[in-house]
């Protein structure tokens, strides 16, 4: 289902980037893992999306009620693409168990520090293992016609823009000007009308755009930017979201589709991108090894 994109996301998915930043902590100084209660609600100190927003803590790291899938997508700041392929890979319990994580790091290492201590604390506890390989599949690729200009939905972002990223709690973000008030993360909007599915980001990627519906649309093969097109945007995007053929409607003698744009009319209309099937290339990121968790 589409709601998988509530996460907030950002910025290039890239280990290297992550790895370069050697003046930060890679390990928690201490750490608890332990099974989450059976009644207990999914819940984390700030959010644990691939993207930029966070809340300071202090160099604390609380999150009660998630499987290892989860803490592995914060650590290695995976979104639709590497999610997709990492979850076969899992065996089942490391999508169906809960857990809840405690740990504590000296100061603050901002919240890119947190996911390479998150590595070296899943490495510990679990037996992690992974590494990444480089792969030529199938793909949808994000495509601009020649001499074409981007839809009216999608613009370039102001250098000059307020773009917070840092929030007091983790609270729903607002809205300023139909986009959302965060920067560097895609959030769901409120439609314009009603069976309508809406999303809005600012200073993204266009290959973060890309990754991030790749697993929320589902259309069988991961999406990938190849628009040539640098820096970051602001934008949103608006489409109906088919309704599978076994699922009854709604209210009875009901329309059985709501009108409006598809996910590809979309794109085109109001971004000014294609979908166009091709080989490309995909970063794939391989869990050679993991276990339940050692007692604390």
């Amino acid at each position: 289902m589409f709601c998988r994109l509530r996460f907030a996301g950002a910025g290039m998915l890239v280990a290297a980037a992550l790895l370069a930043q050697s003046d930060a902590p890679k390990r928690f100084d201490v750490g608890s893992v332990k099974p989450s209660a059976p009644d207990g609600q999914p819940n984390s100190n700030f959010p644990l999306g691939p993207g930029d927003v966070y809340v300071r803590n202090g160099g604390f790291f609380n999150a009660t009620g998630f499987p290892l899938l989860t803490y592995m997508a914060f650590a290695y700041k995976m979104i639709g693409n590497q999610a997709q392929y990492v979850l076969p890979q899992l065996p089942d319990w490391a999508r169906s168990d809960r857990y809840d994580i405690q740990a504590r790091a000296a100061t603050d290492p901002g919240k890119d520090g947190m996911r390479l201590m998150m590595r070296a604390l899943l490495a510990e506890r679990f037996g992690l293992v992974t590494h990444y390989e480089d792969r030529e599949v199938a793909v949808l690729a994000f495509t601009l016609p020649a001499g074409s200009k981007t839809g009216p939905q999608l613009q370039r972002h102001s250098d000059d823009s307020p773009c917070p990223t840092e929030a007091p709690n983790t609270a729903a973000p607002g809205v300023v000007d139909g986009k959302p008030a965060f920067c560097n993360g895609i959030y769901p909007l409120k439609p314009t009308a009603p069976g309508r599915t809406r999303f809005g980001g600012r200073n993204v990627t266009l290959a973060f755009i890309a990754d991030t519906f790749s697993a929320g649309v589902n259309l069988g093969r991961p999406i990938i930017d190849q628009t040539g097109l640098t820096g970051t945007f602001d934008f949103t995007l608006e489409w109906v979201q088919p309704r599978p053929p076994t699922a009854p409607a709604a209210v009875p003698d009901a329309p059985t589709e709501t009108a409006g744009p598809t996910f590809e009319e979309a794109l085109r209309e109001q971004l000014g991108l294609r979908l166009t099937a091709r080989k490309g290339p995909l970063r794939v990121l391989v869990v050679d090894h993991v276990e339940r968790p050692t007692a604390n």
